[in-house]
Parts: C-alpha cells; structure tokens; sequence
C-alpha cells in the first residue's frame, strides 16, 4: 500500500526535475502550506530560501505529531509548534526547511504515538531524506524538538550507515525521561556517524525533559564525528511547562535558537 507522509514548507518553490506523487509547499499565510509531492511515504511543502540553499532540515514537531496537513495546506494541529513557528528563520538562515507530518495512514488519534521508534516510520523519513538530497542536493539533517526528538532519534540510528542515511541531526528540549516510550538517551546515539547537536532550555519545567538529566544524553554523543551541546536561558515562560509557549518551547528565544542550529549544521 502506498504511503504519504505530509511535509509542510515554507516558500512555494518546486522543483524543476521534481515529480513525486503527492505533496504540498508553504505559502505566505504563517498556518498554510501549498501542496506538493515527494516520494512514496511522502507530500512536501518545500521551504527554501530566495537563493539555492546550503542544506535542508525536516522538522519534527512533539506532542503527538499529528499536524493534519488540510488539502489546501493548513495545519490542523500545532502550527504553534517551536520548530514549525520557526521554519522561516531557518529559511533566512540558507536553509530548505520541510516540515514533517504523520502518515496518511494516521492522520487520526493516536497518529504518531507509539510510532516514532518503528521502522516503518524510519523507511516513511528515510524516503524523504532520499528524496531531498536527489532533488536539492545538498546535505539533509534531522531536527526534532520534545517528542520530536524521539522520532529524529531513532530514525537517524536506524537509517545509519545506509543509503538514506541523514547528514546530521539536532535534538532541541530532548525527552529525557519517559515511562511509555524509550527516551531519546537509550536510543543508543553512541552508534552514530554523523554530527550531533543537542540544544536545552536550562530553565526547561516539563518532567520529562529535566535539565540535570542531560549528562546522560551528553555521553552517548562524545563519540560522534562532531557534536555539542548548547543550553539557553531567558524568554517567556507560559502555560503548560511542556507547552510551546514556556521555556520548553523558546518562546521569545527563536531567533538565537535557530542561529545556534544553523550555524552547527553549516560549520564545515
């Protein structure tokens, strides 16, 4: 059964040589994202910058991962979301900014949930990856943030060493601890052969991202060709402690965020 996965961007730019089967790419509208198409698992919204870009990044949202990109592009769910509120800074940055939604097949509760560390949730990213370096080409790294980092984890450990292996990836307000589900320091990243940057709020009130539980993330990456570790403080702290809007979440902090990534991921 074919699969789509929805990928949601930030300017509306195709590619020429491009003709994947379904796909959408983002608008001017900060919630919407004009369709698209990539390769089997796969629908994106491209987000490059005016000039060609220097690398792309697929962005994984946390909470349950459901976006439900509409036809015409709207999220549904979490365009509040850190790394999809941001997705045009990574863009000024020089980067191609793809924004990742749940399959087709689980565009309803509990969508990504009990998904993320598959395989089969691997080979849906792993298509993407493929496709964006054929079509772009240029590096393409993992960037994940809360539960997203989960699934950018463990996709990058899985697809390791193999064809549709990502360039690099970074892990923003990491789920350290985690009753349900692995997190993100048992998932073996002391395996890995590509550049690792971990990015945490110091004042970051979510249980299961406690800043003093970093170390152990911190020495399954010592490693690794390259990586660092980056704690920020300041920013408004709102709402929910695990929510997009408290230090979790970098709410008043993006910009000096998303420069720290972007100037990792471009470092020779």
């Amino acid at each position: 059964m074919l699969r789509s996965t929805q990928l949601a961007a930030l300017a509306a730019l195709l590619l020429a040589s491009a003709s994947p089967p379904r796909a959408s790419a983002a608008g001017g509208d900060e919630g919407s994202a004009a369709p698209l198409s990539a390769p089997e698992a796969a629908s994106p919204p491209l987000a490059p910058p005016p000039p060609p870009p220097k690398a792309a990044v697929i962005l994984f949202a946390g909470g349950h991962g459901g976006l439900q990109l509409t036809p015409e592009g709207r999220f549904g769910w979490g365009a509040g979301n850190f790394l999809v509120r941001s997705r045009r800074l990574f863009a000024e940055h020089g980067l191609l900014a793809v924004v990742i939604d749940a399959p087709s097949d689980r565009q309803r509760e509990p969508f990504l949930q009990g998904f993320r560390m598959s395989r089969e949730h691997a080979a849906d990213v792993g298509a993407v990856v493929a496709w964006l370096r054929r079509e772009a080409q240029v590096p393409v790294w993992l960037v994940g943030t809360s539960r997203g980092t989960q699934s950018a984890a463990a996709v990058a450990v899985e697809l390791s060493g193999g064809r549709e292996a990502p360039d690099g990836l970074v892990l923003t307000s990491s789920i350290l601890r985690d009753r349900s589900e692995r997190p993100v320091p048992d998932e073996h990243l002391d395996r890995l052969f590509l550049p690792v940057l971990v990015v945490h709020h110091r004042a970051d009130g979510c249980p299961a991202c406690p800043y003093g539980d970093l170390p152990r993330l911190e020495r399954q990456i010592r490693n690794t060709p390259r990586h660092q570790v980056i704690a920020f403080d300041g920013g408004e702290d709102e709402g929910d402690p695990c929510g997009a809007k408290a230090h979790h979440g970098y709410n008043g902090i993006e910009p000096e965020v998303v420069e720290a990534i972007a100037r990792f991921v471009l470092a020779p």
